[in-house]
């Protein structure tokens, strides 16, 4: 398991992160999402070394991670870091004889990679012919090739088209089903819902929310879309704890406080006339992340 405990940043009078943790679990997709310049690059820098923290420590497996353990967590920064000029199939034997892979077995597994990935055909090439998302590609098969403990990538999604996704998402559930923890940012927040076991949502260098999207929709109140075939939503009025959200034709989507009573809103419903739609609304995590970025920072 990777645990990120109390970490603080500050680039002169500007915090970068401030008292941020979480944990990364084996076996589980984790999404790390927020606005630019929220902290997400910071805390990932930092936990491949690349920065220090002001306060606040990485663990891996309990203890504090050092070198040798991040020498085999697999890293895709947000900049490229491949040599643009050396040929993509030697590229990869090299990086994976780095990471301690005999010659036989280096060439093996950079093939593996290259062929999973669509790549195989462009391994003569140098990288900085590919195109931008066969980078991408490229990337993510430095970070693979080695067989990592762990794999951290900072926007592996980035101008990938859908096809390039899909198969980038395959590979990072087969990834997790092998037990691998697995952390990674995006802006695209439908492949994060779709993606991802559990989401940490980072504003202004706090965590701000971390759960599954059903719990972290649990934590804003219950929801209930019904539908009683009328435009008009006066019918939900004075039921006690319930206030309209918005009107969708003849669907009504409620918001229920915590001691409100669902079966006082089906009652109400059903005096209406015949109730078509009655169900508990679940947002979607773009809902989640607005609400969660729109609020002030708590000091």
């Amino acid at each position: 398991m990777l645990e990120i405990l109390g970490l603080e940043k500050r680039f002169g009078d500007t915090w970068a992160l401030r008292d941020l943790s979480f944990e990364v679990r084996e076996g589980e997709v984790f999404g790390f999402v927020g606005s630019n310049g929220a902290g997400k690059t910071t805390t990932m820098r930092i936990a491949m070394g690349v920065l220090a923290p002001d306060r606040g420590e990485v663990r891996w497996a309990g203890a504090p991670l050092g070198f040798a353990a991040r020498q085999r967590f697999g890293y895709m920064p947000e900049e490229r870091g491949l040599y643009p000029t050396m040929r993509l199939g030697e590229q990869l034997q090299y990086l994976a004889r780095l990471h301690g892979l005999r010659q036989e077995d280096a060439r093996r597994s950079a093939e593996l990679w290259l062929e999973r990935l669509g790549l195989l055909e462009r391994a003569g090439d140098e990288v900085q012919v590919l195109s931008h998302g066969n980078q991408q590609r490229a990337q993510l098969a430095a970070a693979l090739v080695f067989s990592p403990a762990a794999l951290i990538l900072d926007e592996p999604f980035a101008g990938l088209d859908p096809v390039a996704v899909d198969v980038m998402s395959g590979v990072l559930r087969e990834q997790a089903q092998q037990g691998v923890p697995v952390l990674f940012s995006s802006h695209q927040l439908e492949l994060v819902e779709r993606l991802c076991d559990r989401v940490g949502i980072i504003r202004g260098g706090q965590m701000v929310a971390v759960g599954t999207v059903a719990e972290l929709a649990k934590d804003g109140g219950e929801r209930l879309w019904v539908d009683v075939g009328s435009d008009e939503s006066a019918w939900a009025f004075g039921i006690p704890g319930v206030s309209v959200l918005r009107q969708e034709g003849t669907r009504t989507l409620l918001a229920l406080d915590g001691g409100s009573d669902d079966q006082a809103v089906l009652r109400a419903a059903i005096r209406q006339g015949p109730v078509r739609e009655f169900r508990r609304d679940v947002p979607p995590l773009s809902e989640l992340f607005r609400n969660a970025v729109s609020e002030e920072v708590a000091r």
